[in-house]
């Protein structure tokens, strides 16, 4: 059988689909509710530990650098206590004053060279030092992190397992409502469900109210609304409105007649004074 044009479909036909639609959509939201705010935090925690693995690579890299910075300094000392002992071994070959002279500034030179990296190296070592203090609190904290995110992932999975199979089908299902709706239709459902804050962009009238926004509705207007001759919307909050009955709800209207009913008994005792009244009067 050829599946029908969802622009051949009748305002009642429209309508009903799009509230199938909305109860779909507004089951999903109940499963993902269960969830709470585990996604967030397991996305909260991934992000912090990504950021704290960084930060160790960072900081090992830096100690790296000290490391390296110390062997190269190391190596200059070395050069520079070579140059002090040939520069001590000439002076006993030295011929005036002169040569004395520029020896001697080599050898105070170089040796202050010698001073001046053994500094360098005490502080690079004071910064290896804290660096590796920093690194094992990182680590620490890390290690703690990743409990956390494996606690919350096991929590996550569980509710998962439990919705997984249901929430497919109710996305298969809302899948194939949307296919029988006219794409301009199901575009301005979907901006007004966006927009709505309980994501509910088909309500049916309540009370002789919106069942979005609890806003009053006017009598021709619900007339129209059961009519079902054309999509109505709030003139409140944009909701598309329908008949209860179209929506399959059942509603109580005892509620409605002993209103009616306690109207009728007051107007009734009401008479009954008046004419209580008179005759004490007479």
């Amino acid at each position: 059988m050829a599946k029908k044009d969802p622009t051949d479909l009748s305002v009642e036909e429209k309508l009903k689909t799009l509230y199938q639609l909305q109860s779909a959509l507004s089951a999903i939201d109940e499963k993902k509710a269960l969830r709470g705010e585990l996604p967030l935090e397991v996305q909260d925690l991934e992000d912090e530990i990504e950021g704290l693995t960084t930060r160790i690579e960072k900081i090992k890299n830096e100690i790296s650098e000290f490391q390296k910075a110390i062997s190269q300094k190391k190596g200059e000392i070395a050069d520079a206590e070579a140059s002090v002992a040939r520069y001590k071994s000439q002076l006993d070959d030295v011929k005036n004053n002169r040569e004395y002279d520029t020896l001697s500034k080599e050898i105070e030179f170089q040796t202050l060279e010698i001073e001046l990296c053994n500094k360098k190296i005490r502080e690079a070592n004071t910064r290896i030092q804290e660096k590796q203090n920093e690194l094992v609190l990182n680590e620490e904290v890390i290690k703690e992190r990743e409990g956390d995110l494996e606690v919350k992932k096991n929590e996550l999975d569980e509710i998962m397992q439990e919705t997984r199979a249901e929430e497919e089908k109710l996305k298969e299902k809302v899948k194939d409502l949307e296919s029988k709706i006219e794409s301009r239709l199901l575009t301005s459902f979907k901006r007004i469900r966006k927009n709505a804050r309980n994501g509910l962009g088909v309500v049916y009238v309540q009370r002789d109210a919106c069942g979005g926004c609890f806003n009053k509705i006017p009598p021709q207007r619900q007339l129209d609304i059961k009519m079902h001759k054309k999509v109505i919307v709030c003139e409140y909050c944009g909701r598309i409105m329908i008949d209860p009955e179209l929506a399959g709800v059942k509603i109580d209207k005892a509620t409605g007649e002993e209103k009616k009913t306690r109207k009728r008994a007051i107007r009734k005792s009401a008479s009954s004074k008046k004419t209580t009244d008179a005759n004490d009067m007479e």
